[in-house]
């Protein structure tokens, strides 16, 4: 299993249309839970937060490492998913990663999604940052 705790910054005056895409998550749940399935996603929580004058999005997950990629998806969810990524998340700032130290989850839960042993999804802890960045593309 893959256990993520990741941050996004929103860019700048993107704030309303953050409330509009979340409230479509929470509107479209079938169609949310459908794509899940096919990602072998078994928890997705997204959280807001505000710090200053920036705010940010943090997705935690559980997920089964098999899963199909968000950007193979036949379903519109996902659509409308990669594209409010492109306009409202800053790239520029990158993706952060927090490391997973313990994992606690009661064995039924484990044994429910096929998880034989959750401790060991956690991670060594490295002392630095853990960013993702894009790679600079040709005109930009």
């Amino acid at each position: 299993m893959l256990v993520e705790l990741s941050r996004f910054r929103i860019k700048p005056d993107k704030s309303a249309r953050v409330d509009e895409w979340l409230a479509m998550l929470n509107e479209r749940m079938d169609e949310v839970k459908q794509t899940l399935v096919r990602e072998q996603m078994h928890v997705e929580v997204i959280f807001r937060e505000l710090i200053g004058e920036d705010e940010f999005l943090y997705w935690f997950s559980i997920q089964g490492e098999a899963g199909e990629h968000v950007r193979t998806s036949p379903f519109e969810v996902d659509r409308l998913h990669i594209a409010f990524h492109e306009e409202c998340i800053d790239h520029d700032y990158g993706l952060r990663n927090a490391q997973p130290q313990v994992i606690m989850i009661p064995d039924a839960i484990a044994a429910a999604i096929g998880w034989a042993d959750p401790p060991a999804a956690a991670a060594a802890f490295v002392r630095r940052e853990i960013v993702y960045r894009r790679p600079p593309t040709a005109d930009g």
